[in-house]
């Protein structure tokens, strides 16, 4: 057995994105990239708040991407994550007619905002067409 097999490797393994930011021009394609990439999803994510579905998922996804080059980023990734699981974490030591009140405020607010989006974007009043719907005009 050689020295060098004795000694044990301490150098760190290099990855991907290591390789392409030592090289000055392949740092500044990457924060680009992921600038762009990240301020895609998050405007997507933005966009589709209001509806019901993934909005702030897709907006915190692109803040992990940014997440990746920035540390602003990061930092903000933290405090959300932070935020959300002390959140999470007092709704389930609620008593569940609480949770209950919770999520018919939640369900309310989601019917409100379906409802103003499609009263503004598309001038069709939702309760009319199901009062309308309702009453068999």
């Amino acid at each position: 057995m050689s020295q060098s097999d004795s000694v044990t490797d301490t150098r760190t393994p290099t990855g991907v994105l290591d390789k392409i930011r030592s090289n000055p021009t392949g740092r500044l394609a990457l924060k680009i990239g992921v600038g762009v990439l990240g301020g895609l999803v998050v405007a997507l994510g933005i966009v589709l708040i209001p509806f019901p579905g993934p909005g702030w998922a897709i907006v915190i996804l692109g803040l992990a991407i940014w997440a990746v080059e920035f540390v602003w980023a990061r930092h903000l990734l933290q405090f959300t994550k932070r935020h959300v699981q002390g959140w999470t974490r007092w709704v389930l030591e609620q008593s569940l007619p609480v949770r209950a009140l919770i999520g018919l405020a939640g369900f309310v607010f989601i019917c409100a905002v379906v409802w103003l989006s499609v009263k503004l974007t598309m001038h069709i009043d939702l309760a009319v067409v199901i009062k309308d719907f309702l009453t068999g005009r």
